[in-house]
């Protein structure tokens, strides 16, 4: 599955979605979702420790500025790779 989170984490029940995260799926984040990926954030370790593959929309980090302070666990991907994961996967959950 991949599951997409578009607000900011602060708005977003964040320990529900790390609920529902297995092992085989992808998680994008975009628009004010891709504050997940800061550096030191409290959400950082539960959302690292799920094992998923993590992605940030790169256009998203870069036009908050915050590209010098992601984790170097996510993935940074443009929209058209956005297309592939969606392709990937048949269901997907927006958060």
């Amino acid at each position: 599955m991949l599951h997409t989170l578009m607000k900011s984490p602060f708005e977003t029940n964040v320990p529900l979605i790390i609920n529902m995260l297995k092992k085989s799926d992808d998680f994008l984040a975009l628009q004010d979702g891709v504050l997940i990926g800061l550096k030191n954030n409290i959400f950082l370790k539960s959302i690292i420790m799920s094992s998923v593959k993590l992605h940030l929309i790169k256009e998203d980090v870069y036009a908050r500025g915050i590209e010098k302070n992601i984790s170097s666990k996510f993935i940074l991907i443009s929209y058209i790779h956005f297309v592939s994961l969606t392709l990937k996967h048949k269901k997907q959950m927006t958060w």
